[in-house]
């Protein structure tokens, strides 16, 4: 599944994360101010955010552009030496077109919430008969927003088109790689299902998932600093009283206490799955015997193949009852749940509505993002499920020793068992 499209998976994986670590502490400790050198001053203390698309091109963004470009130069460079691979260009110089097109959006949304404060405020005084404004002042703040979001709205079009392409070369990698040890892997049980469906599965939820995550840290990354100047305007919180950092605890201990209370609820979820594609699988191997030999998918064999889907199905059903209950109720009270930390506050007059604006998105922000575990559950509990299978069939030319449960079950595919002899439970 990696082998295939990035070279020395695990070498190349762990060192993505060093030199990653490595460009941030150096951007932290140096490398922003390094930018004045070049003509890229960073902004000065004190100096109020630039509002409007124009912060996209501005001087310290446009060094963190140049910064990006030369750090993603010197890794693919490495590896290009270190370790030629045919796909390299897709698996380092597309993932990092991408990611900066992730980070790009974030930024976007970031310069949104800087608007919310001082439009709504504007609008506050407009509301209120304190502040005296023309048609052109008013549209001229909507303007403001209409660019970012056009902007925001093309690079994530994009961004998902260039995604596509590189998902389905990864399948593409997979495919290649597979089909050239076919004749090691023809034997194996669904072999041609693993090769066609499950590389088309794992592609399809890596896409979403993948790009669902590596948003989700970006959007944390770059709101928890909004939120902690931000929290300058909230004193205490309600029941437990003042406290350092309000939203930022608030923010953590409500999304730990969702991720926690989903995971528990959807522990059995993942080995359900995977029992119930395998059952899924017998019944369609049956079928498919069933075309070219007439004593093949019989009535019996047929019903209580169908029997043990129906078994495995409902019992994940009960099992989803009590998941959703659990996972529903979170996100409904999450609708309310920064309105009742900001109450306090509200009453006590202490933050405007540009203010509130500001502090209900980036609060929504920061726990979406934390939040990704609970809303991606049931897509991880599929990957798993996907994954654990194609582990399963390229450990044929790898040579592994499997886990005892997929040891077994590789021996019984390599042994051509029939399908209905294949355990259920």
């Amino acid at each position: 599944m990696f082998v295939s499209f990035f070279p020395q998976p695990k070498l190349f994986f762990t060192s993505a994360a060093v030199w990653s670590l490595v460009g941030i502490l150096f951007w932290f400790f140096g490398g922003e101010q390094l930018g004045a050198v070049l003509g890229f001053p960073p902004a000065a203390a004190g100096t109020p955010p630039i509002i409007g698309i124009a912060v996209l091109w501005s001087k310290p963004f446009l060094w963190f552009y140049i910064y990006f470009a030369a750090c993603v130069v010197i890794f693919y460079a490495f590896w290009s030496w270190y370790a030629p691979h045919p796909w390299q260009n897709w698996s380092i110089l597309m993932t990092a077109v991408i990611l900066f097109f992730i980070y790009f959006n974030v930024q976007v949304s970031v310069a949104v919430n800087n608007w919310y404060g001082p439009f709504f405020d504007y609008v506050q005084g407009l509301m209120s008969g304190t502040t005296a404004s023309t048609d052109t002042e008013f549209y001229k703040g909507l303007a403001d927003f209409s660019w970012l979001a056009l902007v925001g709205m093309n690079v994530q079009v994009v961004n998902a088109f260039i995604v596509s392409h590189w998902i389905f070369r990864w399948r593409t990698a997979m495919n290649d790689y597979f089909m050239a040890n076919w004749g090691r892997l023809r034997h194996i049980e669904g072999a041609s299902q693993r090769i066609q469906e499950d590389t088309m599965r794992f592609s399809q939820i890596m896409e979403d998932l993948g790009s669902t995550f590596v948003q989700s840290i970006m959007t944390l990354i770059a709101f928890l600093p909004v939120l902690i100047q931000l929290q300058a305007h909230i004193t205490e919180l309600p029941i437990i009283g003042t406290v350092p950092q309000p939203l930022v605890i608030a923010a953590l201990g409500w999304c730990l206490f969702g991720t926690i209370s989903v995971m528990v609820a959807g522990l059995k979820l993942p080995g359900l799955q995977f029992r119930n594609q395998r059952v899924e699988a017998a019944y369609r191997k049956e079928l498919v015997y069933g075309e070219d030999h007439a004593d093949r998918a019989q009535p019996a064999t047929t019903t209580q193949l169908f029997t043990n889907v129906r078994r495995n199905y409902f019992k994940l059903y009960f099992h989803y009852i009590y998941f959703n209950v659990v996972r529903y109720t979170y996100l409904q009270a999450d609708n309310i749940f920064s309105l009742l930390i900001l109450g306090p506050s509200l009453v006590a007059h202490k933050i405007t509505f540009g203010a509130l604006n500001q502090i209900s998105n980036a609060f929504g922000k920061v726990t979406n993002s934390l939040q990704f575990l609970l809303n991606s559950w049931s897509t991880i509990v599929e990957l798993q499920s996907v994954h654990k299978r194609l582990r399963a069939f390229e450990a044929t030319l790898q040579g592994e020793q499997l886990p005892v449960i997929d040891q077994h079950y590789l021996e019984r595919e390599q042994a051509g068992m029939r399908p209905e002899d294949q355990p259920v439970s």
